[in-house]
């Protein structure tokens, strides 16, 4: 008789394969990349590109997270640090798999590897509009900084001179 992948009681009718953390690798990709897409409040950019992700990657080695069950990627979070403070980006759970946990589970995944690697404290981006995300991390224990901006620009030589959006 075939294995089957281990099994959790969502509801008395319905079993669900058991949920599964694992380091984000850049195999993971295409499955996580469609995650994302079909994510509301995740913008992507030229910052997303396959190359982009496999540079920020080899940068912050194993602490990016991977939910998968039955196989199939159900979660992502890319996690990284600067030597100071770690960041969390496009914290993502496949929509039917929400309210489970997994999101939580991504997130204590990557605070516990942060920590290991000696960072205190980390931070992450919100899109203003995002009400249910700002729920989702006010819920998990994390505060808004309201005395502070994020303030942006490109590598590139700014044309036309400086800009006075600050």
């Amino acid at each position: 008789m075939p294995s089957r992948p281990p099994a959790t009681l969502k509801s008395a009718s319905r079993f669900r394969p058991a949920i599964r953390l694992r380091t984000f690798r850049l195999a993971d990709y295409e499955p996580v990349f469609a995650l994302w897409k079909q994510t509301e409040g995740i913008g992507l950019n030229e910052s997303d590109t396959r190359e982009a992700i496999g540079h920020f990657l080899r940068h912050n080695p194993g602490l990016s997270v991977i939910a998968t069950a039955g196989g199939r990627v159900v979660g992502a979070v890319l996690c990284g640090h600067d030597g100071r403070r770690g960041y969390l980006h496009h914290l993502a759970v496949a929509r039917k798999w929400r309210r489970g946990g997994i999101g939580r589970r991504l997130v204590s995944a990557c605070l516990d590897r942060l920590r290991a690697a000696g960072i205190p404290k980390c931070n992450l981006f919100l899109f203003a509009s995002n009400l249910a995300g700002k729920a989702f991390w006010r819920h998990l224990g994390w505060s808004v900084r309201a005395d502070l901006r994020l303030v942006q620009r490109g590598t590139a030589p700014a044309a036309g001179g400086a800009r006075t959006s600050c």
